[in-house]
C-alpha cells in the first residue's frame, strides 16, 4: 500500500503544476485522502467486512466530499483533481493513470444487481461535471469533456463531448462518399456553424440527408437538360432568374441580422 501511495503522490506532481511538495499533497489534497481511505475500505470489503468498509467510506465522503463505494476497483496512479462532488459506484472499474476532475459521476442506469457502472481503461481523462452512466467501457486514452453525458461505449483514443455525448476521433479515415458530399457543400457555399464532420448530431445528420438529396436532384436535372439538348438543338439551359426587389430586401434583412448576432458589441 505504501508503494501505491508513493505512485499516487507522483501522479499528483505529474498532472498538477500547483503541487509543490509531498507534505502539501498529503495534508491538503482531498483526492489523496479519499484514495487512501478507499484502498483501506476496499481491503475490508474484499475480506467481507462490509459494514466497516461502508462506515469508512461514509467518513471519507464526509471529510473529502468524494464518494467512492468500497466495492469499486481502482488501479495505480489514480488522480482526482479538486474532487468535490465525485461519485464512483460499486461496480465501477478504473484502470491505471486515470484522471477525474470535480463533479464527475460514474453511475448506473438500473436497479438490478450485477455490473451497473462503467469501466475506465488506462489513461482516461474525465472533465469536470461529466456523467458516465451504465455498464460499458471507456476505451484506453479516451477523453470525456466537461459536463458531457455518456451512456454508451467510448472507443479508445476518442473524445466524447456534449449531451448526449458525441464522439470526435482524430485521424479518422474519410471515404469517397464523405469527400464528395463535403465538396458539394463547399461548392454551394454551405458551411454549418461550429460543427465538424466527425460529430454525430441529429440535426447535422438531417442536413447531410438534405444535401445528398439536393445533389441527387441537381444531377438528374443536368441529365434531363443534356437529353433535351440532344432531342432539340435549339434548347438552351435557362440562366438563373435575377432576384426580385422583395427577395433582395429579405436577403438584406437576413444579412443584417447575422451581422448583429456575430458582432453584438456593435449593436449595444
Amino acid at each position: 500500500m505504501l508503494k501505491q501511495l508513493k505512485e499516487d503522490i507522483q501522479a499528483v506532481f505529474a498532472r498538477d503544476p500547483a503541487a509543490r511538495n509531498t507534505l502539501e499533497v498529503l495534508t491538503t489534497y482531498p483526492g489523496i485522502h479519499a484514495l487512501i481511505m478507499h484502498r483501506v475500505a476496499h481491503e475490508l470489503w474484499t475480506k467481507d467486512c462490509k459494514g466497516s468498509a461502508r462506515l469508512l467510506s461514509s467518513f471519507s465522503r464526509f471529510a473529502t466530499g468524494i464518494e467512492i463505494h468500497p466495492g469499486a476497483k481502482i488501479g495505480h496512479r489514480f488522480f482526482i483533481d479538486h474532487g468535490m462532488g465525485v461519485v464512483i459506484g460499486e461496480t465501477a472499474e478504473i484502470g491505471d493513470d486515470v484522471t477525474l476532475y470535480h463533479g464527475v459521476t460514474l453511475g448506473g442506469t438500473t436497479w438490478n444487481k450485477g455490473k451497473r457502472h462503467p469501466t475506465l481503461e488506462d489513461g482516461v481523462v474525465v472533465g469536470a461535471g461529466a456523467k458516465i452512466l451504465g455498464p460499458f467501457t471507456v476505451g484506453k486514452n479516451a477523453k470525456v469533456g466537461s459536463n458531457a453525458v455518456v451512456t454508451k461505449e467510448v472507443p479508445a483514443d476518442t473524445t466524447a463531448v456534449g449531451n448526449p455525448a458525441r464522439f470526435i476521433t482524430k485521424n479518422k479515415p474519410k471515404n469517397e462518399e464523405e469527400n464528395s458530399l463535403r465538396d458539394y457543400a463547399e461548392s454551394i457555399g454551405f458551411q454549418p456553424y461550429a460543427t465538424t464532420q466527425d460529430q454525430t448530431d441529429p440535426i447535422l445528420e438531417g442536413m447531410r440527408v438534405l444535401l445528398d438529396r439536393i445533389q441527387h436532384n441537381e444531377k438528374r436535372m443536368n441529365t434531363l437538360c443534356q437529353r433535351l439538348s440532344l432531342l432539340d438543338p435549339t434548347f438552351k439551359k435557362q440562366s438563373e432568374q435575377p432576384f426580385s426587389t422583395e427577395e433582395l430586401k429579405i436577403i438584406e434583412e437576413v444579412r443584417r441580422e447575422c451581422e448583429a448576432q456575430t458582432n453584438p458589441s456593435k449593436t449595444q
